[in-house]
């Protein structure tokens, strides 16, 4: 019994940060079928396609195909779709008829560039989406070109996240009024709002527009990364004072022989005297060391590896549900935990039934699945 147990989702297959909101809500209790075109099916054997009821196959061009899925939704809660703006009108299954047949949907739309500005039709990659909201811009050092970090902070992060944010303000907002909404998810929008620490810094004059010279984007030699003597890296984040004095004499360094912590014109020797200690050992030996010390540093793991850590074997962060290492459920429910379901789950017509759709048509359509 997961904390959305009862909420019914219908998910018209997208790539990227759409099946990702699929299974953010099918960890947490909701009953999640994904609708997919004819030989689609591919996403469900990854690990965002788990805890779904499973997937229909099915041609939405055709219209008796079309209003079986509107039958479906009309007995649903949330209905998510990552097509460009434009698309789900075009094949009869846009907000305006979805919310004719059931007032109280949560209509989901998850997008780069959102549903409406001059670059709304256009394609996209998390790339893009960072990088004309100005994210992109900070994950470079000094005199070099910034570099993607993954696809996390526009697919992921300002996407999935925000969208699925979305759903659950909406559906709670349906509870008390009885009226469903459109939920626009853009992931230049949610991308920007990430980034509302550093503009609040910008704002105090304490953030610089050139990256790589702050606190926080490897300006500060106490706030980087460091290669080891086998060519692996530790992570160093010593932001306080506190912190700061575990890590000088975890690195054997003396604080009355170094400039002081927040000379900005002593960042560079601060910086080369710690990269020469911290070349002398390698990173095990160094996360050793410090593993006793609240001193902020940490070894830089490989995914393989920080399945392996004591402190995520300890809270179980990576299960295998089906077989396959993946991340757990987040954030952990105590009364009502989410739960990796597997990939392997298979649509049915009684499970369309229940859904409300006629006996007949529940099983013509689950065939076509």
């Amino acid at each position: 019994m997961g904390a959305l147990d009862g909420v019914k989702v219908v998910e018209l297959a997208g790539i990227g940060p759409g099946p990702f909101v699929g299974m953010m809500l099918a960890d947490a209790g909701a009953g999640v079928i994904r609708v997919d075109r004819p030989g689609g099916a591919s996403m469900p054997s990854m690990v965002v396609g788990r805890g779904r009821l499973g997937t229909l196959e099915v041609d939405l061009k055709d219209p008796a195909v079309r209003d079986s899925v509107l039958r479906l939704i009309a007995g649903a809660d949330v209905l998510v779709e990552g097509f460009r703006p434009g698309v789900a009108e075009r094949l009869g299954l846009g907000p305006d008829v979805c919310l004719e047949h059931n007032p109280a949907l949560v209509y989901a739309r998850m997008t780069g560039w959102g549903q409406h500005g001059p670059l709304a039709p256009r394609a996209g990659h998390d790339i893009n989406y960072i990088s004309i909201s100005g994210v992109l811009h900070s994950f470079a050092r000094t005199g070099e070109r910034p570099v993607p970090p993954l696809n996390l902070v526009g697919d992921y992060g300002g996407g999935a996240m925000f969208c699925a944010f979305g759903i659950l303000a909406a559906l709670l907002a349906a509870r008390t009024s009885g009226r469903g909404q459109v939920v626009d998810a853009a992931m230049t929008d949610g991308s920007a709002l990430l980034s509302a620490f550093i503009h609040g810094m910008r704002g105090l004059g304490g953030w610089a527009e050139q990256p790589g010279g702050n606190l926080l984007d490897t300006g500060a030699p106490f706030y980087d990364v460091y290669t080891t003597a086998d060519g692996r890296h530790l992570a160093v984040g010593a932001i306080e004072p506190q912190f700061y004095a575990l890590l000088l004499a975890g690195l054997g360094l003396a604080e009355e022989e170094l400039p002081a912590q927040m000379d900005r014109a002593g960042w560079p020797i601060l910086r080369e005297r710690f990269a020469a200690v911290i070349a002398g050992r390698t990173r095990d030996e160094w996360a050793a060391l410090f593993e006793p010390l609240d001193a902020c540093v940490t070894p830089v793991l490989t995914w393989e590896e920080a399945a392996e850590h004591p402190h995520n074997r300890a809270r179980e962060t990576f299960v295998q549900p089906d077989g396959t290492l993946q991340p757990a459920p987040a954030p952990r429910l105590s009364e009502t935990p989410s739960t990796a379901g597997d990939t392997t789950s298979r649509i049915d017509a009684a499970l369309l039934e229940s859904w409300g759709l006629p006996s007949e048509e529940a099983a013509k359509l689950a065939q076509g699945s």
